[in-house]
């Protein structure tokens, strides 16, 4: 692989401290540890990890054509498009199972089916935490969202809070959680409310640290539980996806 010279200029105490690094036979060079230690830097701040949250009974919804292909399609072409190479899909047992395998079976990018039998879509995302450690990409089974999902991430990361949540407007709100926003902090956020005093809704995607899976205790739903205990630790964020959406299991 061809390597280009560049000049660059470090502070001189951070200098001292790759040069530290330099042994003479792992590390034989300070091009070397400047080199690995940009990239360890890179890898840890990506997001190359998606979880689809599909309900058994929004099995149906998953393999329905959108545009003459299913939505778990659309889905795993939407996060390879991003920069995606794994997705954990966290579903049940049903008579669509084999379905299902057969629309992931000839992806781009590693997907797992992991079958869980849950009391709520936060029982069944903590079922990866041992397999997640950096920032990942979380999104309802049954939505179907086109938009700049790598704006998100960026946002995500320069925020350095645990969460972000995928917003947009809706006259009626009825069927969407809602939040009210401090500039882009959630300072409040209820699922489904009796009443609201806000149009900003949920789009059914986040991005999340996994950090968050230390809050899990006793949740079982994520906009029951989990999402209003970090808007109360001013931890959770918006992001307006400005996108196409489309809720396919309504």
């Amino acid at each position: 692989m061809s390597k280009a010279k560049i000049a660059i200029s470090l502070d001189n105490s951070l200098l001292k401290l790759v040069d530290s690094k330099v042994d003479g036979s792992v590390m034989r060079s300070r091009s070397q540890a400047i080199e690995y230690f940009l990239k360890k830097g890179l890898q840890e701040q990506s997001v190359n990890t998606a979880v689809l949250l599909l309900k058994g009974e929004h099995q149906a919804a998953a393999l329905k054509k959108i545009k003459g292909v299913s939505l778990i399609r659309h889905q795993i072409d939407f996060f390879s498009k991003y920069g995606i190479k794994t997705i954990y899909i966290i579903t049940q047992h049903t008579k669509n199972m084999n379905l299902l395998l057969d629309e992931v079976s000839n992806s781009k990018i590693n997907v797992e089916i992991a079958e869980k039998q849950a009391k709520g879509n936060a029982d069944a995302l903590y079922a990866v935490r041992d397999k997640i450690s950096n920032s990942f990409v979380v999104m309802s089974g049954d939505t179907y969202n086109n938009f700049d999902l790598l704006k998100m991430i960026k946002k995500h990361m320069e925020s350095e809070k645990l969460a972000t949540m995928g917003l947009m407007t809706r006259e009626k709100t009825s069927n969407y959680g809602t939040a009210i926003l401090d500039g882009d902090l959630i300072v409040d956020f209820q699922e489904k409310p009796k009443h609201y005093s806000t149009n900003i809704v949920n789009a059914g995607i986040y991005v999340i640290k996994p950090e968050a899976f230390e809050l899990f205790d006793n949740a079982n739903s994520l906009e029951k539980d989990l999402f209003p205990k970090l808007a109360r630790m001013k931890q959770l964020i918006g992001f307006f996806t400005y996108g196409e959406y489309v809720h396919v299991g309504i």
